[in-house]
This record gives structure tokens, C-alpha cells and sequence, in this order.
């Protein structure tokens, strides 16, 4: 290779400096982020720490690389290495959830899981279809039809009818009957099983039975237990469905991205109409770097270290959950199957922003989440709590018993900051949260025990503590 000549003009002289130097301010926020995340506890269930490897490809110069269309049918030139990637993200794709390039596809472009969502609804659909999801209430996803008396909140709503399908007010878990009852009626083209807060596993047979008694097409969205499903620590969907979507950043451990695995066989045009839906329909140019980070990402689910993960996962949330019970604390279905509790608070007479709030004064990050029966969801009557992002930092089950015991100290502090404030509102409960001995005392116990575990993807010991 020649050696470079020519100098570098005067208006690219920024082009290869450092961020630091580049952009100080935004360096330095970054380095305050990673000391947030170092010093805190790491406790929403939609999130996780994902691995060096990972973001050194996520940060590669792939970024670069424009390649609208598929791998060999490409709209620009130059792709002969993002083609090689895109399929190495593909296979490696099938390979960690045991399926064969026979029988399924999978389209690795989708930017998010909500894209994902859209466009495996824009494959399956036409305009004003019928599609039956679980309710938000009832742990599902905005993206499975939610809308509201008043308005159509998600687009899966906006274009398409949607009737929700719920959990049982009493026990917590899905109302299958009552599901099968309500489909009777609304004859839906496709059912999705699928939440964001729903703490037990789906009955994939029972809900094959009822997509096939209307010729309705079965989706599941595994976005929070794609992981737990890879290492067969949850029921596996692929048996039964037709079409499965999934993040890449839960219990995946990878960058924040979507997939869509199609069964080839199911019609003879859906491969098709599922890569047609990501692009053009829905989406331009792939993430290249992006599709490489989840390649790297899939390579590690497929290691027996990610099944060991996978199941320390589980361990840690039922220790969690139990820890709670102890304390007299009410669990949405008493307890939990996968990686995640969904706390009710109601009967504390406390909301899940007024606990989440304190969290965030405490260094314990978490989130208000909506129970049955609620139907304010800026301030809901839970908290959602889950445990792949403080597994990836080596907790066991004894730690989470630790972290039980935060929480219910920050519960018992936010019954206290409520009576001082003297009313419900949240501006005058923040108000009363000030110069709060208690609040300060323990967040130097929390920062001290999280800064005495390892943190993945980045070395902590040259970020200084931010003041507060």
C-alpha cells in the first residue's frame, strides 16, 4: 500500500481528532452516563449492559456504508463486505434460536422492535384488519393495538382495528377463555402474544388454537425474553407461530435493533412481503454498523456462557420476587417465570412515579408501569423491576435480596415524603422529597454497593464520580 502524501485540507482537519478533543461537551456527558450507570442499580427490565465487542462494532466505520435493499440485490455499489455481514448476522440469527434456513427467514434491517412490529403488521395485513394484542393494563406492548376510549394511541391502532385481549383481575395471567370468547366475535386476521410487563410465560399451543379457529395469522414478540428463549429458559414460540419479532438490547444483550423471523412455508409470497415491508414500505438504508453489533451479539447468545446467563437471569428475579413477598408486598401474579416482577403499589396508596421518582434520588433506576385496572398511565399504580442488567454485572441471588431491601426502604420513604407533603400531587411530593436525610443517606449505600461489581463494555476506574 502507497503511503499517504497529500496533506489533509484545512476544512477535514477535525475529521480524525478525538471526541474529547472534537466535542468536550458532549464527552463529558457521555463520561458522566457511564458513571450513572456504574454507580447505580440497573433495575428497568427492557434494558441491559451489553458487551465491549458490541460496541466496538456498533461504533465502526459501517456507520458509513449506504445499502438500501438486500444482501446481492443492493441499490449502491460497495457492498461486497456489508453483503457478507448482513449475512452472517442472518444465519447467525437462526442459529441461535435452532431453526432451519428451510422452514424460516429472518429479515435482520428493522431499526427498533417497534419498526419490527409495523412491518411485520404491514406484511400480514391490509388497512383496517383486525388484530387482537394483550392490553397495555394487562402487561402487553403499545405496539399490540393499544388505544384508549378517546384516542388511537399506536400506529397498530391507527391503521388497523384493534380489540385488546386481558388478564384475569383476580390471579394476573391471561384470560385464555375470555380471549377465545372475545375472538368468537371480533374474528381477527392476527393474533399477537406478546408484553413488555407481563411476569409469566404464554401458552403457545392454547393461543394456536384459537388464531386457527378464524384462519388468523399467530405473531409473537419476544422482545423481552428473545434471550431467555435462545437458551430455553421460556417456552419456544418458533414451534407454533408464523412470524416472531424481537429487540436485540433486552435479554439479548445487543445493540438496540429489531428482527423479524418469517416462516417460509407458511405462503408462498411471504418472505416477500416481509423484506418489502422493512424497505421500501417502512424503512430506507440498513444500520450496517448496527447489523454487525447484532451478528457479534448473536455469536455470544449461542455460547454456553449466555445459557448460564440466561438462567442466573431467572434466578435472580425469583429471588427478587420472594425477597418482596417477604416484606409483605404485592406481586402481579404473586411471582414471576422470566426476568422481570411487576410490583402493584396500590395498596400502599403510593402511584409508580412517586416510587420511581425516589429511585432516581437513590441511584436505582426502575419504572412506573401500569397494572390492571389502571387507567392513568402518566401515573400508574406499579413499578416494573427486572434483572438482566444487574446479571450482566455479576449479581446472584443474594445481591437481588440486597436490592429487595433497597426497594422497600424507598417505599417506606415515599409513604413518609407523602404525608409530609400533604396531598397527592406530584409537584408538592417532589417539594417535600427535599433536604430528606434518608434520601441522601441511601444513596451513598447504593452507590458504594454498585461501584463494588464489574461493569461490562468499559472500564470505570478512570471516570470520576459526578457531584451532585
Amino acid at each position: 500500500m502507497a503511503a499517504v502524501t497529500h496533506e489533509v485540507d484545512a476544512w477535514n482537519s477535525f475529521l480524525n481528532t478525538s471526541l474529547q478533543e472534537d466535542d468536550k461537551e458532549i464527552y463529558d456527558l457521555i463520561q458522566k452516563e457511564k458513571y450513572r450507570q456504574f454507580s447505580g442499580l440497573e433495575l428497568i427490565a427492557s434494558e441491559n449492559f451489553t458487551s465491549l465487542a458490541v460496541m466496538e462494532a456498533n461504533g465502526s466505520p459501517l456507520t458509513n456504508k449506504y445499502s438500501e435493499g438486500l444482501p446481492g440485490a443492493r441499490y449502491y455499489g460497495g457492498n461486497e463486505y456489508i453483503d457478507q455481514v448482513e449475512n452472517l448476522c442472518r444465519k447467525r440469527a437462526l442459529q441461535a434460536f435452532r431453526l432451519s434456513s428451510e422452514e424460516w427467514g429472518v429479515n435482520v434491517q428493522p431499526y427498533s422492535g417497534s419498526t419490527a412490529n409495523f412491518c411485520a403488521l404491514t406484511a400480514l395485513l391490509q388497512p383496517r384488519d383486525r388484530l387482537m394484542g394483550l392490553d397495555l393494563p394487562s402487561g402487553g406492548h403499545l405496539t399490540h393495538g393499544w388505544q384508549t376510549s378517546k384516542k388511537r394511541i399506536s400506529s397498530s391502532s391507527i391503521y388497523f382495528e384493534s380489540m385488546p385481549y386481558q388478564s384475569n383481575p383476580e390471579t394476573g395471567y391471561i384470560d385464555y377463555d375470555k380471549l377465545e370468547e372475545n375472538a368468537n366475535l371480533f374474528r381477527p386476521k392476527l393474533i399477537i402474544c406478546g408484553a413488555s410487563a407481563y411476569p409469566r410465560d404464554f401458552d403457545y399451543p392454547r393461543l394456536r388454537k384459537i388464531a386457527d379457529q378464524h384462519g388468523a395469522y399467530l405473531l409473537a414478540d419476544i422482545a423481552h425474553i428473545s434471550g431467555l428463549v435462545a437458551a430455553r429458559e421460556a417456552n419456544n414460540p418458533f414451534e407454533l407461530c408464523d412470524v416472531v419479532t424481537t429487540t436485540t438490547h433486552k435479554t439479548l444483550r445487543g445493540p438496540r435493533a429489531g428482527l423479524i423471523f418469517f416462516r417460509k412455508k407458511k405462503e408462498s409470497d411471504l418472505e416477500n412481503r416481509v423484506n418489502n415491508a422493512v424497505f421500501p414500505s417502512n424503512q430506507g438504508g440498513p444500520h450496517n454498523n448496527t447489523i454487525a453489533a447484532i451478528a457479534v451479539a448473536l455469536k455470544q447468545v449461542a455460547t454456553p456462557e449466555f445459557v448460564n446467563y440466561a438462567k442466573q437471569v431467572r434466578a435472580n428475579a425469583k429471588a427478587l420476587g420472594e425477597a418482596l413477598l417477604n416484606y409483605g408486598y404485592k406481586l402481579v401474579t404473586g411471582g414471576t417465570d422470566n426476568h422481570l416482577i411487576l410490583w402493584d403499589l396500590k395498596p400502599l396508596k403510593l402511584t409508580g412515579s412517586k416510587v420511581e421518582k425516589i429511585c432516581d434520588m437513590v441511584n436505582i433506576t426502575l419504572n412506573k408501569n401500569s397494572v390492571l385496572g389502571d387507567v392513568n398511565m402518566v401515573s400508574p399504580g406499579g413499578v416494573r423491576i427486572g434483572t438482566p442488567a444487574l446479571t450482566s454485572r455479576s449479581f446472584k441471588e443474594d445481591d437481588f435480596v440486597k436490592v429487595a431491601e433497597y426497594l422497600h426502604r424507598v417505599v417506606q420513604i415515599a409513604i413518609k415524603v407523602q404525608e409530609k407533603a400533604g396531598s397527592k400531587m406530584m409537584k408538592d411530593f417532589v417539594v417535600a422529597c427535599q433536604d430528606v436525610e434518608e434520601i441522601s443517606a441511601l444513596k451513598k449505600e447504593v452507590e458504594a454497593f454498585a461501584t463494588s461489581y464489574p461493569m461490562p463494555g468499559f472500564d470505570p476506574t478512570n471516570i470520576s464520580p459526578v457531584e451532585s
